[in-house]
């Protein structure tokens, strides 16, 4: 906006402008019908004066001053406590106010002008001064707002200056403002989820290395203390070498002295008879014995050594698994993809195998060979973590496939045909599903099965949950897929004892 200089339009009638004196509100805001003359810049205005003043609405403003949130605040909906202009006597509060009219009406009034007006004139919450609400070039409702411009209009306006612009109704530029509040708020909430998410694997890892070097010092320090007590013992064995090499030495050399003094006798017999000692060797230590010693205490630091490494594995591991439980997330089994012989449970939390064939229909998505069973749930990108329960189960796979997968005929469970899994065979054979398959040593059998799936790391790693023990896991994959949970429950094995589900459990996290 420019302030300009101008003088009086010629021809401005006395109707106009004794109606622009009588009413002061409208006079303020109406817009001035001269011609502008000798335009000023605004840079120029505020440099000669503290203030200037709109030539539209004449309101004087700061030099400083925001425009723009001065006119929001000016024009802007405002609640106050509003009565009613209707009423004589007692002034009730007013519950609308009409645009058309220009006048508050109470409950009690609203109801007639209503019924008058057949419900067509344009209401709003009770306000002050509602003419501010009046366009005053049109005399209508400011009931359009001009994007280009950002300001409010009448509909008389967009015949005008407005013609081209971009106008919309007051309720749907509310709700605008409002949806882009609500995604401003919705980002919000999820940087500062994430940023706690951050934060908790900061944490996570913090404890896991704070872990590790205290779990590190004290196997240090341990075998640190063992090798000082066998560096101890092994002095002390020495000692005890030296000073019986030192007494078979001088056994010895007092043998060989009174030797020397026997042999100028000619009685050798008797020689023998008064110390038949001469005829035995010096008493020596046993050095198969010692050597036996040695390597006992070889073996005994061997194996001091490897349970140390099994204790640092058991930490590891322990952290690791704390730290993806953290990804847990809710999964259930998708009935359609269902093998005929499962069955599943309400939830879709269980699955067990059936002894008779359900009539199901032969869709597109359930697998008609092998009794497998998908999940509802499909993840694209990030770490998701979920927890199965085996116990008492014979035969099994478990672990996930993409979306892609082959789900009729027989089916080569492998990466390469987009399943990562193990599976279990004759109650104690665990396989590694690799293609072709790798057949893993457990210390123990697992009850739980924990899976963690890093997608953008292209990993899938297993835990025994119980033991807290590393399976196996599946690193440097390319996912571009949706991955699914997928389980597998084979018709080999004692019926009895393959009798229990497959059951999705919650993490318990510690």
């Amino acid at each position: 906006m420019h302030n300009t200089r101008h003088t009086k339009k010629s021809g401005t009638s006395d109707y106009e402008n004794s109606k622009e004196r009588s009413d002061p509100v409208k006079s303020d805001l109406s817009v001035d019908l001269e011609v502008l003359t000798d335009p000023v810049s605004t840079d120029k205005c505020l440099k000669e004066s503290q203030h200037c003043s709109c030539l539209v609405c004449k309101r004087k403003y700061s030099k400083r001053s925001d425009n723009t949130s001065q006119f929001v605040q000016y024009f802007g909906l405002r609640k106050s406590e509003v009565f009613c202009d209707v009423c004589e006597e007692t002034k009730m509060k007013a519950l609308k106010s009409c645009l058309v009219c220009q006048t508050s009406y109470c409950e009690t009034l609203l109801e007639p002008h209503q019924k008058l007006h057949l419900n067509k004139h344009k209401l709003m919450d009770p306000v002050e001064n509602i003419k501010d609400y009046i366009c005053q070039k049109h005399e209508r409702p400011l009931e359009l707002f001009c994007r280009d411009d950002q300001m409010y209009v009448c509909v008389f306006c967009t015949d005008g200056d407005h013609k081209t612009h971009n106008t919309v109704h007051l309720e749907e530029e509310s709700k605008k403002k409002k949806n882009q509040e609500d995604s401003r708020h919705q980002t919000l909430s999820r940087t500062q989820k994430s940023e706690r998410i951050t934060e908790q694997e900061k944490a996570a890892s913090v404890e896991l290395c704070t872990a590790l070097m205290r779990s590190i010092e004290r196997c240090q320090a341990e075998l640190l203390e063992m090798m000082e007590e066998k560096q101890k013992a092994a002095e002390k064995q020495d000692e005890e070498l030296i000073q019986e090499l030192q007494q078979v030495q001088q056994e010895l050399k007092m043998r060989n002295t009174e030797l020397e003094h026997l042999l100028h006798t000619e009685d050798h017999l008797h020689l023998l008879q008064i110390d038949p000692s001469l005829c035995s060797p010096p008493h020596t230590r046993k050095w198969p014995e010692i050597s036996m010693n040695t390597d006992v205490n070889v073996e005994t630091l061997r194996r001091a050594l490897t349970q140390l490494q099994e204790t640092l594995d058991e930490k590891l591991n322990e952290s690791v698994l704390r730290v993806m439980q953290h990804y847990t997330v809710d999964v259930t089994l998708d009935p359609d993809t269902a093998h005929q012989y499962l069955i599943l449970s309400d939830d879709g939390k269980q699955v067990r195998r059936g002894d008779i064939k359900q009539k199901l229909p032969n869709n597109p998505e359930r697998f008609d060979h092998y009794p497998g069973v998908l999940g509802k749930e499909g993840f694209s990108s990030g770490r998701f973590y979920f927890e199965v329960q085996v116990k008492g189960k014979t035969v099994w796979n478990l672990g996930v496939a993409r979306e892609s997968i082959n789900r009729k005929g027989l089916i080569t469970m492998c990466p390469q045909k987009g399943f990562w899994t193990v599976a279990l065979r004759n109650g104690n054979e665990y396989w590694a599903c690799a293609g072709p398959s790798v057949s893993l040593s457990l210390r123990a059998k697992p009850q739980k099965v924990g899976v963690f799936v890093d997608y953008e790391e292209g990993l899938v790693s297993f835990y025994d949950v119980e033991s807290r023990s590393h399976i196996c896991s599946f690193t440097g994959q390319s996912f571009t897929e949706n991955l699914y949970l997928y389980f597998c429950l084979f018709s080999k094995g004692d019926k009895d004892q393959n009798s229990p589900p497959v059951i999705i459990s919650p993490a318990i996290y510690t």
